[in-house]
């Protein structure tokens, strides 16, 4: 099963970002297929961790081609990403504490609503002004 499916509205036009937008949907939709209801502990724990540093190094690169075009939006931009993190980061947390949790409740639907929600505004408010 497919968590996010790609579409070329999510382009930016800036085929590093672009690259790596596509990259972290199939990264996602890959470890997402090899996790269900019975997904071992340690699985999870390494899906969760990789997806963080992923994340996080593509948000790196977004932001530092933001600053680098003095992008007006750029706060409000990281924000939304550090919004993202700051979930991840908790999501992790209740996991390593073994607080309730369920993958397709928490993490699935979280991820695939924040990427499909901000590729389509935040990123394409981005491709619009730089294009």
């Amino acid at each position: 099963m497919t968590l996010v499916q790609w579409r070329d509205e999510y382009r930016t036009g800036i085929a590093s970002v672009d690259y790596e937008h596509e990259a972290l949907i199939q990264i996602l939709n890959d470890l997402h297929a090899q996790l269900d209801g019975s997904a071992e502990k340690q699985a999870v724990a390494n899906f969760l961790g990789e997806i963080n540093t992923k994340i996080s190094a593509h948000f790196a690169l977004e932001e530092k081609i933001m600053r680098d075009c003095g992008y007006d939006q750029y706060a409000d931009h990281k924000a939304d990403h550090e919004r993202l993190l700051d979930g991840i980061r908790d999501i992790m947390d209740d996991f390593d504490r073994d607080i309730y949790f369920r993958y397709e409740e928490v993490l699935a639907a979280h991820l695939r609503d924040w990427f499909t929600q901000h590729f389509k505004t935040r990123d394409a408010r981005l491709h619009k002004m730089l294009g």
